[in-house]
């Protein structure tokens, strides 16, 4: 792994403790996995200083990575488990991704803008994420090659939730997105039974578009 300064490691253990587990995440691997992901590499030089602050932040062409919790909140709520294998939704700076491959078996992560990707891409070897499988495409219509998934999850706002990616959901599988307009959502916990879908309302929350086919059109 890539050597940090102290005041990073020292950042990050104190937004695990102050930030998440005191909102009530409980769950071992995600704080875990909080505490271990270097969250100032997935920012700009310049942000470095705020990257462990209680907020999301800028990451370019209008795209934004989630404050720390809500990325806790996210993970916990898909209940993973190490032979997993997530699709994500949404590279962006790829720090969600990150997190989920210190849990799971393998993240499988669409981004439809390029230098993001590319960006993240080069992250993840830096960092020697060997187990996070990327693809420049629109994720709205999810990676069905790779298909069923145990876990999905969404980074972005979606109008509804797009049926093409439960269908990508294996039996007993879990979804996590903020479904609503394009001002605010409810953040949405889905489980594919064998009877139907049973779907939980985790509380309201604020992401960018979902854009692509089965989201917001550009």
């Amino acid at each position: 792994m890539v050597k940090e300064p102290k005041k990073f490691e020292k950042q990050r253990l104190t937004m695990v403790k102050t930030q998440i587990e005191r909102r009530g995440v409980t769950d071992p691997g995600v704080l875990d996995a909080m505490r271990r992901v270097p969250r100032h590499l997935f920012v700009s030089e310049a942000l470095m200083d705020q990257a462990y602050g209680d907020f999301p932040l800028p990451i370019g062409t209008q795209q934004t990575i989630s404050q720390p919790y809500i990325v806790a909140e996210m993970t916990q709520a898909l209940k993973l488990k190490k032979d997993d294998r997530v699709l994500e939704i949404g590279t962006g700076s790829g720090y969600q991704a990150a997190v989920i491959a210190e849990i799971a078996f393998r993240v499988y992560t669409i981004e439809r803008i390029h230098a993001l990707l590319v960006k993240a891409r080069s992250l993840f070897d830096r960092l020697r994420y060997h187990n996070i499988v990327t693809r420049y495409s629109d994720g709205t219509i999810g990676w069905s090659d790779e298909s069923p998934f145990d876990a999905i999850i969404v980074t972005a706002g979606a109008p509804e939730i797009p049926q093409v990616l439960i269908d990508q959901l294996s039996v007993g599988g879990r979804m996590v997105l903020p479904v609503g307009n394009q001002h605010a959502q409810e953040l949405i916990q889905l489980t594919k039974e064998e009877d139907g879908i049973k779907r939980i309302n985790l509380g309201g929350c604020r992401f960018v578009k979902l854009m692509g086919e089965y989201g917001w059109k550009a």
